[in-house]
């Protein structure tokens, strides 16, 4: 806390209030689910959404952007194109981690 009060219950009212509204629209489909069926497209649409939501998190992180550069390439794309070797490979997730992980260590050390 910062000291200064209005400032204090401003922020502790934004966290409650985000949270309210983060719980109110993931639990509104458990609450409502029966009620309100989901048509098939949106099934359908649904089902790419944790693709969606990985390629989101990864290819900022294997990629990142340079304003005026674009994106800039170093030893982590390296390394996920061996782990994508390996996954084409064993179709193992643990040997998909740990292959990753090496690749991305032993070119760390050798750059």
């Amino acid at each position: 806390m910062t000291g200064d009060l209005d400032y204090d219950l401003y922020i502790l009212g934004a966290i409650g209030l985000l949270t309210l509204c983060s719980f109110l629209t993931r639990a509104g489909y458990f609450l409502f689910g029966d009620y309100m069926p989901l048509s098939e497209s949106v099934r359908r649409a649904l089902r790419y959404a944790p693709t969606a939501a990985l390629i989101g998190i990864v290819v900022p992180e294997l990629l990142p952007w340079r304003a005026g550069a674009g994106p800039v390439l170093d030893i982590k794309v390296f390394a996920a194109l061996i782990a994508i070797l390996v996954f084409w490979r064993t179709r193992s997730t643990v040997l998909i981690i740990v292959g990753g992980m090496v690749a991305y260590w032993l070119l760390k050390a050798l750059f």
